[in-house]
């Protein structure tokens, strides 16, 4: 198999904007939720959300493509020009592509719309509607302006999406389709409709008087999870397109797993079957034993379902060798597609630093949680040679994410 490497990486994110601004937030603890600002929730019973703090999209787009986008594609957009930048690559455009990782695409754009026409009087929807609410427009626009004319995927397995981008780019590099790859995820689905929908199955926590302990991963008090929004974007090269062009290589993409529960639509398999089965793959293809991973960045949503069974699968996988475990979901929130971007970057970073970052609001972890270092509230040093980042969605979706350290 050839080797995959991490040339660039790209964060819009709710603890900052930037990678070195969302990492540095991360490491020290900071909470990006709040009440939300984007509208008026004051009739919601959930009124918090994970937003990204004083975004201009001008400051970083033209006009033109602020008119025809989604906020979420905005957030695809600066992420991956963040992480081209970052990379110094020059796109060679025939294998040069792109993988977008979407969970609910438009969804936001759609409900403030159909809500706008619902009480107008004169029934007029604007000609960039459905190019707005696409999920592959994130991904096109990307391509149109840094002309990227090789493979062009958007991936929607719900909030696995950003991992399964990272699996899908992967295999367009090992089957010889493409030398470099963009892995973007990218969400923003605040608006009444989904908050509505997610409090009504009680899936969020409803701490409304204290957004920035709402998200307590792994926590006894835990009630739920919090939306987050964002972006994430890494450049992925086959290693001998890298060194061929003197790039400075982050990490490795050393496996992917890809699983499903075949169980239920929104609950996971209550021995964690697919989790289980999908770290196992994704061990077996990076060619370690589980004892090698120092860290994993655990999906850890804070509901009481996925946290305890994502730690007893973390448990039968790792038995006595158990690695550090947190979830930057804590200060995040939940940002869906995104997150298995950003978060496989929390690995990267882990491993390039040599810091465990946190589970913030952690105070007393639920006992069906213990015997696993969360490391609580404080960042660890430690040195970090395998790191695995895991996203597991509604339908049962599971996605698991090794990198290395590069030459390891």
């Amino acid at each position: 198999m050839k080797k995959i490497v991490v040339t660039g990486m790209g964060a819009v994110t709710p603890v900052g904007i930037g990678v070195e601004n969302y990492w540095n937030n991360i490491t020290a603890g900071a909470s990006g939720i709040d009440t939300i600002k984007t509208f008026d929730p004051s009739e919601l019973a959930v009124q918090i959300a994970g937003e990204v703090k004083d975004f201009n999209p001008s400051d970083y787009l033209p006009k033109d493509l602020i008119r025809k986008t989604d906020p979420f594609m905005q957030y695809a957009y600066i992420a991956a020009e963040e992480a081209m930048k970052q990379s110094g690559i020059k796109i060679e455009p025939e294998r040069t592509g792109i993988v977008m990782g979407t969970a609910m695409a438009g969804i936001a754009t759609i409900a403030y719309t159909q809500e706008a026409l619902t009480g107008a009087s004169h029934k007029k929807v604007g000609p960039r509607f459905i190019p707005k609410i696409l999920g592959n427009i994130a991904a096109a626009n990307i391509a149109i302006d840094y002309n990227i004319q090789g493979p062009s995927f958007t991936v929607s397995t719900a909030c696995s999406s950003g991992g399964d981008a990272i699996n899908t780019a992967c295999m367009c590099m090992q089957s010889g389709k493409a030398d470099i790859m963009l892995a973007v995820g990218a969400e923003s689905v605040l608006c009444p409709l989904v908050i509505y929908s997610l409090a009504n199955a009680k899936a969020l926590s409803r701490r409304n008087d204290s957004p920035s302990t709402a998200s307590r991963p792994f926590d006894v008090t835990r009630d739920g999870f919090v939306i987050g929004e964002g972006g994430g974007a890494l450049v992925l090269e086959t290693e001998e397109h890298a060194l061929a062009r003197g790039a400075k290589i982050y990490a490795e993409i050393r496996g992917c797993g890809n699983t499903d529960d075949a169980y239920h639509v929104t609950a996971p398999h209550p021995e964690g079957r697919g989790a289980i089965a999908c770290m196992k793959q994704a061990i077996a293809e990076a060619g370690i034993n589980p004892s090698d991973i120092g860290y994993i960045n655990a999906h850890g949503t804070a509901t009481n379902k996925g946290d305890t069974v994502e730690t007893s699968s973390i448990k039968k996988v790792f038995g006595n060798t158990l690695p550090y475990v947190s979830s930057t979901k804590g200060a995040t929130g939940h940002m869906m597609g995104a997150g298995g971007i950003t978060e496989t970057i929390t690995c990267v970073k882990a491993i390039e630093t040599g810091t465990v970052p946190p589970t913030i609001n952690l105070n007393e972890v639920d006992p069906e949680c213990a015997g696993i270092d969360f490391v609580a509230n404080t960042a660890k040093k430690a040195e970090i040679n395998f790191a695995m980042s895991n996203a597991f969605g509604f339908g049962g979706q599971n996605s698991s994410i090794i990198v290395g350290k590069y030459g390891k």
